[in-house]
């Protein structure tokens, strides 16, 4: 995930263990008629309140439809996303992923003192190459580099079913727009549904032939 103006503990929260110092605390977050708490922590993205982006995402992108089945919230931190989908959406099974150790153990915490029980989480190592996703949501870890970043989403999205759905929120000062034509470039069909505040949402469709 990613926002010019999140707040974030010293480390990289996408480092596998990081070297913040634990800081565990306990937030609130209103969104779309839902009052959740979540517990968060140091050396993971925006520790201390929902960024804007991941919020433009969860409040702008379609709703799951009933072929929905699959979801993938694709480097979830403390784990708003999963939360948030795997409760309006139940009957929909969501994975978790992020490649910080601490950031999954607070995303499984989080879903179970939510109430999500469609809510599950994995390293990416642990996700069988088979399984395939009806719909990505994802706040890209844009500070991760070009190269690693466009590796990941590569892979993730070459997951999708045939009629999937990916949808990726990124701001533009952080590469939305190269972002948007190398998407293209790959054989996407990417589309910029919402721009505001300097974040573009994109709807990333299954790579042609």
């Amino acid at each position: 995930m990613a926002d010019p103006a999140a707040p974030t503990a010293s480390g990289q929260y996408f480092e596998a263990e990081p070297a913040a110092a634990a800081a565990p605390r306990t937030i609130a977050v209103n969104i779309a008629g839902m009052r959740l708490s979540f517990s968060t922590d140091s050396g993971v993205f925006s520790p201390d309140r929902l960024d804007a982006g991941t919020r433009l995402l969860l409040l702008e992108a379609p709703p799951l439809g009933a072929d929905d089945r699959s979801v993938l919230d694709l480097g979830c931190g403390w784990g708003p996303i999963a939360c948030f989908t795997g409760l309006r959406f139940p009957a929909s099974e969501v994975l978790a992923v992020d490649v910080n150790q601490r950031a999954l153990r607070l995303t499984a915490a989080n879903a179970e003192a939510n109430g999500t029980d469609n809510v599950t989480v994995a390293h990416p190592d642990e996700v069988s190459p088979t399984r395939r996703f009806d719909r990505i949501l994802c706040n890209p870890p844009i500070r991760v580099g070009k190269a690693a970043l466009r590796e990941m989403l590569a892979a993730w999205l070459d997951r999708l079913t045939a009629g999937g759905r990916a949808h990726l929120v990124v701001h533009r000062h952080l590469g939305s727009d190269s972002l948007a034509r190398w998407l293209a470039d790959r054989g996407h069909e990417a589309t910029r549904l919402v721009s505001r505040s300097g974040y573009r949402l994109l709807e990333v469709g299954p790579r042609g032939p």
